[in-house]
């Protein structure tokens, strides 16, 4: 289980932009985020994603709370989350061809032998063409680079997914192909996924529930579950 337990975070401590929240995330479930612009849905991701260290709470993972966040949290828990964001172009290396983009993770954790192999299963889940995989960024149309960045999440096998408004500037087939990917990625290995978005419909035929986080307030008690 991925568990966030009274989450206070933000970039100024005397203005957080979540406020004592608190999420939990069962294994194999499908936990839709909705709220407003502005109101902390993708800090609160960033901290599930452990790429953001909260003012307050505590993350829990499979039992084991958190005590490093980015490169300073243990593998075994880095590597356990695989993370799409919303803006493909933000998150890729303008430098690298998509083959590379998808195998940074591998090469990262020393798994270079199985990088190439795993980049061709992988781009063949996703539904990129192989010729795709020598272009760049800036060489591919924005849902093929979303494309791209799904595969490198799934490259390391994660028990959990964070979906940060994965589909928001998609067009509609695809965003049904990446929805279709993740489900069936979610069916074969049982992984967990938050799914976060301002789109009531989408979450409501995507995720198993949905919770609603509201702009943070300064009081206590507003967490979620």
């Amino acid at each position: 289980m991925l568990e966030l337990s009274r989450i206070t975070a933000g970039y100024d401590r005397r203005a957080p932009v979540v406020r004592d929240v608190s999420l939990t995330v069962g294994d194999g479930e499908a936990v839709g985020l909705l709220g407003p612009s502005g109101c902390g849905k993708s800090t609160l991701a960033r901290v599930a994603a452990l790429l953001h260290r909260p003012d307050a709470g505590t993350v829990v993972i499979d039992g084991t709370p958190v005590r490093g966040w980015r490169h300073r949290a243990p593998r075994e828990q880095r590597t356990a989350i695989g993370v799409v964001f919303q803006q493909p172009r933000l998150s890729a290396d303008p430098r690298l061809r998509l083959a590379d983009l998808v195998a940074e993770p591998l090469r990262a954790t020393g798994r270079k032998a199985e990088a190439a192999e795993r980049v061709r299963d992988l781009a063949r889940t996703v539904g990129l063409s192989p010729d795709l995989l020598d272009r760049r960024p800036h060489e591919v149309s924005d849902g093929q680079l979303q494309r791209a960045c799904l595969a490198r999440a799934l490259s390391l096998r994660p028990r959990w997914l964070v979906c940060d408004e994965m589909t928001a500037m998609l067009d509609a087939s695809t965003t049904a192909a990446l929805v279709g990917v993740v489900e069936r990625y979610r069916e074969e290995t049982g992984a967990g996924l938050l799914s976060v978005s301002h789109d009531r419909t989408l979450l409501g035929r995507w995720c198993d529930r949905t919770v609603t986080l509201s702009p943070s307030v300064p009081r206590r008690g507003a967490g979620l579950c």
